[in-house]
């Protein structure tokens, strides 16, 4: 076997196209949707990229097979908000062979020491923006935005001397198995507003969508300043999540908490595509995308992707106020809701989301490693 650096358009094919080639049998496998995925790996269609020093890897078999791939990258945005020298890697996928992956995994290392890295963490992968290697619950398929990866990947990592540097928890509440808020929320909301007239809640905006994405991005920045491993959004970044949610966004899944006009705080929800996504195996033409717009409102699972209230508004009990807003649309449809990316040591959020009767199900596991400096 033998590494190989992505150069040619028929590297780039079969890099893009590896998690299919390797999972595409399995339940579990959701593709991407191969319009968008083609055109990801460049630095100019990436907002993330764009800021990064980045390098493509495959590995290839004695028959010139490509039978595994990552990405390494240098995030300076994130190396300048934090003053340190941490390399990245994801986009990782490999056959269940430990010389496939040691190339794979040496690669990256060196790519990145050469760099001048002191520390390489990952998964994290700055396309499909997700983060971390799924840790349990392998017979599951991911939701929208999050991963999925065969257990043995862990050991690949382990073996080489990774380890664990954060763990990210999931949480759900199943409406269609009988979820309900606990009673003691009864009437807190008409209590609560009317303690505090000031306080207004109402759905997402589709007309004046800029305004709304400009409060989410000022928000987050503001809010999640201080939590492990955030950088702060571009609007470039923000701008390109929203395209991709744009055509799936379900405004009883969007909320936010305005005090006398002002927007203090955001709870962002959406229907999980991903099983349309595997009925259409990722291709939008010719009548992927109809079958994609038809099945959304029959869509019974939701990812809460983030709640974020403005530092003198916290501990106010707003983020309940939205959930509570959000349960009331929701509940009628049946969903399961899924609340991913709870750092482990968060102990607000997540005391918040048991208060709230929502109830853990799995993780997904980040890994550090040190390099060898000289």
């Amino acid at each position: 076997m033998r590494i190989k650096k992505v150069r040619s358009k028929k590297e780039m094919k079969a890099f893009v196209r590896m998690p299919e080639h390797l999972h595409g049998q399995s339940d579990c496998f959701v593709p991407p949707i191969w319009m968008d995925e083609q055109n990801a790996y460049y630095g100019k269609t990436n907002p993330i990229l764009s800021n990064s020093e980045f390098e493509l890897f495959l590995v290839l078999d004695d028959s010139g097979s490509a039978v595994g791939r990552t990405l390494a990258y240098v995030d300076f945005n994130h190396n300048k908000y934090y003053n340190t020298d941490i390399g990245f890697f994801g986009a990782f996928e490999c056959i269940d062979d430990n010389q496939a992956a040691s190339l794979l995994v040496i690669a990256a290392e060196r790519w990145l020491k050469a760099k001048g890295m002191h520390t390489i963490r990952g998964p994290i992968h700055p396309v499909a923006e997700n983060w971390g290697f799924l840790l349990e619950d392998y017979d599951t398929p991911p939701i929208y935005m999050s991963p999925w990866n065969p257990e043995y990947y862990h050991r690949f990592f382990t073996e080489a001397g990774y380890e664990k540097t954060k763990d990210l928890l999931v949480y759900e509440a199943d409406m269609g198995k009988g979820y309900e808020i606990p009673g003691r929320f009864d009437g807190f909301m008409e209590r609560y507003l009317k303690r505090n007239p000031g306080i207004t809640i109402r759905q997402l905006n589709m007309r004046d969508l800029k305004r709304d994405a400009k409060a989410i991005l000022d928000i987050t920045n503001t809010a999640l300043g201080d939590n492990w491993g955030f950088v702060p959004l571009e609007l470039s970044v923000m701008e390109d999540m929203l395209k991709k949610l744009k055509l799936i966004v379900d405004i009883d899944a969007v909320w936010f908490v305005e005090d006398k006009g002002k927007t203090v705080g955001y709870c962002l929800g959406f229907p999980d595509i991903n099983i349309l996504l595997k009925k259409i195996n990722g291709n939008l033409l010719p009548f992927g995308f109809i079958k994609l717009l038809m099945g959304l409102k029959k869509l019974r699972d939701y990812r809460l992707y983030g709640i974020a209230v403005l530092p003198e508004y916290q501990g106010k009990a707003l983020d309940a106020l939205m959930y509570i807003k959000m349960y009331e649309k929701l509940a009628p449809k049946k969903i399961r809701l899924e609340a991913n990316y709870i750092l482990e040591d968060n102990l607000n959020i997540k005391n918040a989301l048991l208060r709230l009767g929502m109830t853990y199900c799995k993780s997904y596991r980040i890994y550090d490693k040190q390099l060898a400096k000289g």
